[in-house]
């Protein structure tokens, strides 16, 4: 009887989207398949080391339970710190559920990945304490603080390596399956250059465009208000055009400093994203679209653990694989 197929497996970064991480892993292992590594950045590390450990049911149901008033606050804020959530509550939880578990130990090969900010390289831990690990891959710039361990200054893996293959590439397995956050928002088609004119144009040939990109990082009511700004769905039509300089400075009200960095990492990892993957092409790309639901809305575990689930039957379905 042939044995298992063998998967090597790689989990990108992304915030709440990390959830559908878990989807995947349920996937696979329903399909037959067999883990044999995993590496993971931000996200993925947390959700791969809980997975390496075997304890990530209890978490997977724990963070099911979190409703979004659990979710602020167990974020744990601070305005002190380099970076607007300590996250040591969730961190504490997923501690216990590890109990001194140590990367070396584990049953299944596990690396998290971070980013040394003063060397300006990558870091892969594949030795000691799990919880420590993922803590270092998880600090997000400017939203959750970063950590000092043997004197690096480590922040989110993916700032380096979005989706980390490389380190699986040692492991004897059949496949490669790799897991991004960061897909194309609907509609959109990332990487492709677009030629735009700097000179002031009718609001009506841009607004659209601006309004169903908006809609995706926006609530309706900061979309809404660029609308009235700019004079569009009145019922004059004679509403004059800004001028150019008015129409550089008009930023939707209300848009947060978060909300600029947040877009620019993604814009930043997508194309890290590319060039990684073309030196270390997976078998299987499970892709999770960015507006799948925000970086912190960690209350939608359940909707993104199904997500992940459907995605990765359609790919392994489209890829025509099956386990054993």
């Amino acid at each position: 009887m042939p044995g298992r197929t063998r998967i090597a497996l790689a989990l990108g970064g992304g915030g709440a989207r990390g959830y559908a991480h878990i989807g995947v892993i349920e996937a696979l292992e329903e399909r037959g398949y067999e883990l044999v590594s995993i590496a993971g950045t931000s996200m993925g590390a947390l959700v791969g080391g809980l997975h390496a450990a075997g304890v990530l049911p209890g978490y997977a149901e724990w963070a099911r339970s979190l409703t979004q008033r659990d979710v602020l606050r167990l974020l744990d804020p601070s305005l002190s710190a380099p970076g607007v959530i300590r996250a040591e509550r969730v961190l504490a939880r997923v501690s216990e559920l590890l109990d001194g578990a140590l990367i070396e130990e584990l049953p299944i090969p596990f690396t998290a990945v971070a980013t040394d900010l003063l060397a300006g390289r990558e870091v892969w831990f594949q030795k000691g304490p799990v919880d420590i690990a993922i803590r270092a891959s998880i600090a997000l710039p400017s939203v959750i603080t970063p950590v000092v361990i043997n004197g690096r200054l480590l922040v989110d893996g993916g700032l380096m390596n979005p989706i980390p293959i490389a380190p699986t590439t040692s492991a004897h397995a059949d496949l490669v399956v790799a897991v991004s956050l960061a897909g194309d928002r609907r509609g959109t088609h990332d990487g492709v250059p677009v030629q735009e004119s700097a000179e002031q144009r009718p609001t009506a040939e841009w607004f659209e465009r601006f309004r169903r990109s908006a809609a995706q990082i926006l609530d309706y009511d900061m979309v809404a208000m660029v609308a009235g700004r700019f004079g569009v769905g009145r019922a004059s039509s004679t509403q004059p055009i800004p001028a150019a300089d008015e129409l550089v400075g008009a930023l939707p009200q209300g848009l947060r400093k978060f909300d600029v960095m947040n877009l620019s990492i993604d814009a930043m990892q997508s194309v890290i994203t590319r060039y990684r993957l073309a030196g270390y092409p997976p078998d299987v790309m499970i892709t999770v679209p960015r507006d799948a639901c925000r970086t912190l809305d960690f209350h939608k575990a359940g909707q993104m653990i199904e997500l992940g689930r459907n995605l990765t039957f359609e790919a392994l379905d489209r890829d025509d694989l099956t386990g054993s």
